[in-house]
């Protein structure tokens, strides 16, 4: 007796779990039942306007529009489905193209601003201002220029004779003329930075 008793009380444990189990599931089919019920509450409004919205907006269309346009449109789309997908492989192919452009573009503007700081640390900047500064100089460009007048204009008729030469050394604008070239040249010379 005792046996049937406790596998009386076991049935009615396991129905008690059981119940319990299919009470739960109950209560979770009732709440999602009343979340769809409340989410169904909430879209009917918005797919109202929604609605409401497309048929203003096909109202101001009015008589431009028409159904059969709309087909015409899908099928032709449909038609083109090669050209349209070769033509978005092309797409892809230019972004990545121009994904490669721009890294090489900043690997280039770095290397140019390295070029730059190099020759600004070596002073080439501060040198070519200075050159541009005696350039701007007046004086200076008038002496190239008859410098370089000198230079081209050809002699005419025999070489000079060193006695000619001579008397030329005696002219005071000769004299200054090769103080000036002697002054080159000692520049020339010199090392590097140092000036006499």
């Amino acid at each position: 007796m005792d046996k049937e008793l406790t596998t009386l009380h076991q049935k009615v444990d396991t129905l008690v779990e059981q119940m319990a189990f299919l009470t739960e599931q109950a209560q979770s089919q009732q709440r999602r039942t009343q979340e769809f019920e409340e989410l169904k509450a909430d879209l009917i409004p918005i797919g109202n306007q929604l609605v409401h919205l497309t048929i203003q907006e096909l109202e101001e269309i009015g008589t431009e529009f028409e159904l059969e346009d709309l087909l015409y449109l899908l099928k032709r789309a449909l038609r083109n489905t090669t050209l349209i997908l070769a033509m978005m492989d092309r797409f892809e192919a230019l972004m990545g193209i121009a994904d490669e452009v721009g890294l090489l573009g900043k690997q280039v503007f770095s290397t140019v601003v390295e070029e730059l700081d190099q020759l600004e640390s070596n002073g080439t900047f501060a040198q070519g201002g200075e050159l541009l500064r005696s350039l701007s100089d007046g004086e200076t460009l008038g002496d190239l220029n008859l410098a370089l007048r000198a230079f081209k204009s050809e002699p005419v008729g025999d070489p000079p004779s060193l006695f000619s030469i001579l008397k030329e050394i005696s002219r005071p604008e000769t004299r200054r003329g090769l103080n000036r070239l002697l002054k080159i040249i000692n520049a020339l010379g010199s090392p590097r930075g140092v000036n006499k």
